[in-house]
């Protein structure tokens, strides 16, 4: 598929001045210009954060009363449980409330939903269970702003629930003693960005602050704090980039002897965004989406390295098992959408036992491909349930209220959403969604690549692009700085591992330099040598046998008119 390319523009002058003025390269500078970091306090907060740059915890929602609570079960030594999520931001908001909270002399619990059985968020068979278990106070992380009915139930029984979550609110708040919450409407803190564990270290360091504790006793949680931050996809700006950036710092050497374990087995060269995204979370997650998502949470509780280590290759075994999974799911998708959807302004395919804590990851991969949103169905009986991924331009949430007839429930947001569906309503639902789709003339959108700037091979050396890093850690809102090149020779081309990856060598009046493009073997068929082409990508530092060099990471190509 064609994309569009785009190119920040800069003054030349403001960029001469700005270079001089913070002595940076001229890569560097045109990157921070791009994404508006252009006073000497932003530029500081963005390269070295430190951890006087955190927001003062009070300034967020009930706070103060949760705080005051929290601490009155402290001083009574009462029994509370910690109710969660299954993904890698729950997971982590229950290890570091949990460990901080034992700490201060508390007897904590906690209750993760199963995914397969129970679904997302509070429910009042679980409510019920921990009632009849003897606890009377509920504290929610990472969910809880959505159980209105669910909190009521909690109430007529005579307990109490303290919600700290990061998802949107609706109409009306859940009858709750407190709800931590920066997306609610009467909010006051200054970024509602967060990750649930985010809002969990916020909490814990307001708790230390009125026990007058020293930073390190929260501080010291930065390293999973980061784990679950960077998992979850939030903003990697603001709070949440001064998190990840100390937070990382503390993974590289973090005491957490499960998470030591993982990283060991995981085995990457590089500690870093990276790490966490494609090495950490997806193991992580991997359990939840299987159906035993304790699995994860007895990881980072756990006091014994060899303990550690079993439990680690568990769940490198859940990956596995996800990862096989899912590519029977997607060649099956992908078959049906070749034979049936391809043409389609929307992609929606049902099939019969597929796994429903899969289909969502499948759905991602098939809108990345196809640039179309895509609405996955695993149907077990005469019921359905579907997850859906969205592109930039299209409210796929909206789009399911237009056509919510057919449809028992749905949830979600504008890139991302779940269904439920009679399988007999089905093809009722996709007509509707399809024509929908076409009203909004979806066809014309098309994908854009943001450039920040054309370089020449000859103006690019190691120095500049190791500055690159501190712009680093990379995610959502800090994209990988991309960069364009312009009329390079190919010099050499080849497929690589059994034609799935492209490696390029390519020229510049006298200067070589190497590219790779993952996933993009095919096109070692469509170039020859001595075409002249232009390449969008990143640049890194390749490192072989003690040599540095450098080398593109390509998003796209295209011959050079």
């Amino acid at each position: 598929m064609n994309k569009k390319w785009e190119s920040y523009s800069v003054n030349e002058n403001f960029l001469h001045d700005f270079m001089q003025k913070f002595k940076l390269n001229e890569i560097l500078a045109r990157v921070l210009i791009n994404k508006n970091i252009t006073k000497k306090e932003d530029i500081d907060l963005f390269m070295n954060p430190t951890r006087k740059d955190f927001h003062d915890p009070f300034l967020m929602p009930d706070m103060e009363i949760t705080v005051d609570r929290v601490l009155k079960a402290i001083r009574n030594k009462e029994k509370i449980i910690i109710y969660g999520d299954y993904d890698a931001d729950g997971i982590t908001s229950i290890t570091v409330l949990k460990t901080f909270l034992e700490e201060r002399g508390l007897e904590v619990a906690s209750y993760i939903p199963n995914r397969l059985d129970e679904g997302y968020g509070l429910n009042k068979q679980a409510i019920k269970k921990i009632y009849d278990d003897g606890y009377r106070l509920i504290i929610t992380v990472d969910c809880g702003i959505s159980g209105i009915d669910e909190v009521d139930y909690a109430n007529s029984l005579g307990m109490e629930v303290l919600i700290t979550d990061h998802h949107e609110p609706g109409q009306s708040l859940p009858n709750a003693l407190a709800i931590v919450d920066a997306k609610r409407k009467d909010n006051k803190y200054p970024f509602n960005q967060l990750a649930g564990v985010g809002v969990v270290f916020k909490l814990i360091q307001a708790i230390s602050m009125k026990l007058n504790l020293d930073e390190k006793e929260y501080l010291k949680y930065l390293d999973i704090v980061c784990i679950g931050t960077i998992s979850d996809i939030v903003p990697l700006v603001d709070e949440n980039r001064v998190i990840a950036k100390l937070g990382l710092k503390l993974v590289n050497q973090t005491k957490n002897i499960g998470l030591s374990a993982l990283l060991e087995l995981v085995g990457f060269k590089e500690i870093d965004s990276g790490t966490i995204s494609f090495g950490v979370a997806p193991r992580i997650n991997a359990c939840g989406r299987m159906g035993d998502e304790q699995v994860a949470l007895d990881l980072f509780l756990s006091k014994d390295y060899e303990t550690a280590k079993e439990i680690a290759i568990k769940l490198n075994e859940y990956n596995s098992e996800r990862q096989s999974i899912e590519k029977q799911i997607f060649d099956e998708a992908t078959q049906k959408i070749e034979k049936e959807e391809k043409e389609n302004a929307c992609i929606i395919v049902g099939g019969e036992g597929w796994h429903h804590g899969i289909i969502g990851i499948v759905a991602s991969k098939v809108t990345d491909i196809y640039f179309k949103p895509s609405i996955l169905v695993c149907f077990e009986g005469n019921h359905g349930k579907g997850s859906g991924r969205s592109i930039p331009g299209f409210d796929l949430h909206e789009a399911l209220m237009q056509c919510s007839s057919e449809l028992e429930k749905f949830g979600g947001h504008a890139m991302a959403v779940g269904v439920t569906v009679e399988k007999s309503k089905f093809g009722k639902f996709k007509t509707e969604l399809e024509e929908y789709a076409k009203k909004c003339e979806i066809d014309k959108i098309v994908p854009i690549i943001n450039i920040d700037s054309e370089l020449s091979l000859k103006n690019i050396d190691i120095d500049s692009v190791k500055s690159l890093k501190l712009l680093e850690p990379y995610g959502e809102a800090n994209k990988t700085p991309l960069f364009l090149f312009k009329n390079l020779k190919i010099n050499s081309i080849r497929a690589l591992s059994e034609g799935k990856h492209l490696k390029l060598t390519l020229k510049e009046d006298n200067f070589m330099i190497n590219a790779i493009g993952f996933n993009m073997g095919k096109l070692s068929e469509k170039y020859l040598l001595d075409d002249k082409v232009d390449i969008v990508g990143s640049l890194e530092i390749n490192s072989f046998n003690g040599n540095d060099s450098i080398q593109i990471v390509m998003k796209d190509i295209r011959k050079s008119y």
